[in-house]
């Protein structure tokens, strides 16, 4: 085998485990539900899926295992120009479609908005600095996000660090190592969540380092995991796993949040994580997990701008709850047609054009 072709079968996709890619879409789908509610109930008390934005915990753990099965075994052999190549290809198709539907729905949400106080060059380079995944937290009709054109955006950019990090540092360190950052990072969720009563933050500037701490403890341990083998044989199966995974978004909301939020995080996705790498999937249930798995991040990643003119509308007119009910579920079942379409038409063909490229440079 020549070097380029040794090159090109490192850069090959591995196996999927099936049922946490089905998760993670259970998970995604709960933050859409979850924006259209915290509009709704400003009391997150009265929230049936208070606790919709822990998904993202969930997300950054699943992936702390999913980098470490992908590449623990392979980046030194593919480099890391390769590596992060892998991952733009991977991700930023996604972060630039989410940013032209933010800045879409910014300047022709039909039920509000604000366009008179900022000035061209400040969206100019507010959608900028989102394409390129530059925090930028300026614009208060956007709550101060991170990523005005595209909140969800600032999970991405923790997740870069994260893919930097574990580049230059994480996949050279020993098991013993990764603990003990493991065991650091869970003290800072701790402080986090005594600190600001919860783990909501990180999405805003003035919550930035809160996604510091986030990313940090879930993606170390979904890498000490996957390392450990910490791989728990079971038969709940994807019914069973989304059902406990459900629980964590719908517990009550309490005063005891800085208490019951750290321990969903520290203990019980990781514990998640290692029933669903052990767990069986039935047959039956294969198409829908690797349904769930593949619309999850175009789900997640070109929702947000639907919410922020859904929040206009329901400022504005206040519908009663059948009105707001069936808007809900029809924009829910909309954003995921949307979001298949997008992944169809321009997500997958874009990243096979990009990956059949890459190939195609390597074997010159």
């Amino acid at each position: 085998m020549s070097a380029s072709q040794s090159t090109i079968a490192v850069l090959e996709t591995k196996q999927h485990f099936e049922i946490l890619d089905g998760l993670r879409g259970i998970a995604a789908f709960a933050v859409v539900v979850f924006h259209f509610m915290e509009w709704i109930f400003t009391d997150p008390s009265k929230n049936f899926i208070g606790h919709g934005f822990l998904a993202v915990d969930f997300f950054f753990c699943l992936s702390g295992f999913v980098i470490g099965y992908a590449y623990d075994d392979r980046i030194a052999k593919m480099g890391l120009r390769n590596f992060f190549i892998a991952r733009i290809i991977r991700l930023h198709p996604l972060v630039i479609a989410g940013s032209i539907l933010g800045l879409l729905a910014f300047l022709f949400d039909p039920f509000g908005g604000h366009l008179e106080l900022y000035s061209t060059g400040k969206i100019i380079l507010t959608f900028i600095c989102s394409i390129f995944l530059i925090p930028f937290p300026v614009i208060a009709d956007r709550g101060f996000n991170l990523f005005s054109f595209n909140a969800p955006a600032w999970s991405l950019f923790w997740e870069y660090i994260a893919n930097i990090v574990y580049a230059f540092v994480l996949y050279r360190i020993g098991r013993s190592f990764l603990l003990l950052l493991t065991i650091l990072s869970a003290v800072a969720i701790c402080y986090v969540g005594y600190n600001s009563g919860n783990l909501i933050g990180g999405w805003s500037g003035p919550t930035f380092w809160d996604g510091c701490a986030r990313i940090s403890y879930s993606f170390l341990a979904g890498l000490l995991i996957y390392r450990s083998n910490w791989v728990i044989k079971n038969k709940l199966g994807f019914g069973g796993l989304t059902f406990l995974l459900l629980l964590a978004f719908i517990m009550p909301f309490s005063e005891w949040n800085w208490i019951s939020e750290p321990l969903v995080v520290l203990l019980y996705f990781p514990l998640l994580i290692s029933f669903g790498a052990g767990a069986i999937l039935k047959p039956g249930l294969k198409k829908a997990c690797v349904f769930s798995g593949k619309i999850s991040y175009p789900l997640y990643m070109t929702h947000y701008a639907v919410l922020w003119m859904f929040g206009n509308y329901y400022t504005n007119f206040k519908s009663d709850t059948t009105q707001l009910t069936l808007i809900v579920i029809t924009s829910v079942a909309l954003l995921v047609g949307f979001a298949y379409l997008v992944m169809v038409v321009y997500d997958i063909p874009l990243r096979n054009y990009l990956n059949a490229k890459r190939k195609e440079k390597l074997t010159k």
